[in-house]
């Protein structure tokens, strides 16, 4: 039986967070990850400003866009801030409320990108294969919808995870290894059986997961044979790159979170689950403003625009 109130742990338990080296000289890797983190910032604040500011951005795939921007500087900021002040303070502990917090919002923020993932992709099914019905099929209120059922699903599966964790009884040793709070690391850290929180988190893992790709693939197979039977090079060309941007995403994506997440915790190795997470963690965030406006002259338009106020 579960105790929520979990009185009796969370009067004592400091979890310390390992981070990546011992080493007492952490400024170096500061440096690098408070550089990485205000590129991060930058990049996606100005995404999210030209999308709220322009009016020609006004349009359900730019509205998508824009949420995602969102979700990627709310997941580095749960993770990046609170490391940063560990490598630059070399105080390492992180209370037992804290350390749950992160993790709920860690989970929080990776079901809302696949979810947010999977109606981009559904987004571009519309705009390809029925592009005389798109503004009925995705109207403002529609999109709207879409919206605010992905980020009120996704902030409900990770209440399990995080239930069947603080419960779990910690052994004496209290160091987490990894830069932050995670379930495998967690779980690592408990005297008793965790076989039921490993089977939950692969089910419910497996729940969200594949229901987002299952969406997300079918929208690609659809688009796919759509492109491949208009006749016009030229047509083929310019359906591709309407959802070029969004289908790089999902590849890096996909690719990043099945590499931290889809193994036994029975093979937890530390330092490769560190380097997982931090592609995850870094490498999305990094690299998705630069994929959907690189190449955008709309966007180029929008942003010139919006430097002449600056």
């Amino acid at each position: 039986m579960f105790n929520l109130s979990l009185k009796s742990q969370t009067k004592v338990i400091k979890f310390t967070i390992k981070g990546f080296s011992d080493s007492k000289d952490q400024i170096p890797i500061f440096v690098i990850f408070l550089i990485i983190y205000l590129n991060i910032l930058f990049g996606n604040i100005m995404v999210f400003a030209c999308i709220t500011l322009d009016s020609h951005l006004h349009t359900p795939m730019y509205i998508l866009l824009g949420s995602l921007s969102i979700v990627d500087i709310l997941s580095t900021s749960n993770i990046l801030p609170k490391l940063l002040f560990m490598l630059l303070t070399q105080q390492k502990t992180i209370t037992f409320h804290g350390c749950m917090t992160q993790l709920y919002f860690f989970i929080y923020f990776t079901c809302t990108e696949f979810f947010l993932l999977a109606v981009m992709a559904y987004d571009r099914y519309a705009a390809i294969c029925y592009p005389l019905h798109y503004a009925i099929i995705m109207s403002k209120e529609r999109c709207t919808l879409f919206l605010a059922g992905t980020w009120i699903a996704a902030a409900l599966e990770p209440v399990l995870h995080t239930v069947f964790i603080a419960n779990l009884p910690f052994c004496s040793s209290r160091q987490v290894n990894h830069f932050f709070c995670d379930i495998s690391p967690l779980v690592k850290l408990s005297c008793n059986n965790t076989i039921h929180v490993e089977i939950a988190t692969y089910v419910l893992g497996a729940v969200v997961g594949l229901s987002a790709f299952t969406l997300t693939l079918s929208s690609y197979v659809f688009i796919i044979n759509t492109i491949l039977n208009i006749k016009s090079a030229e047509g083929r060309q310019k359906a591709f790159f309407t959802c070029a941007s969004h289908l790089i995403s999902v590849i890096i994506f996909y690719g990043t979170s099945l590499s931290l997440h889809v193994r036994p915790t029975a093979t937890y190795a530390p330092m490769q689950d560190k380097l997982f997470s931090l592609l995850y963690i870094i490498l999305i965030p990094v690299l998705n403003p630069l994929i959907y406006t690189i190449k955008n002259k709309q966007f180029k338009k929008a942003f010139k625009r919006l430097s002449r106020f600056l």
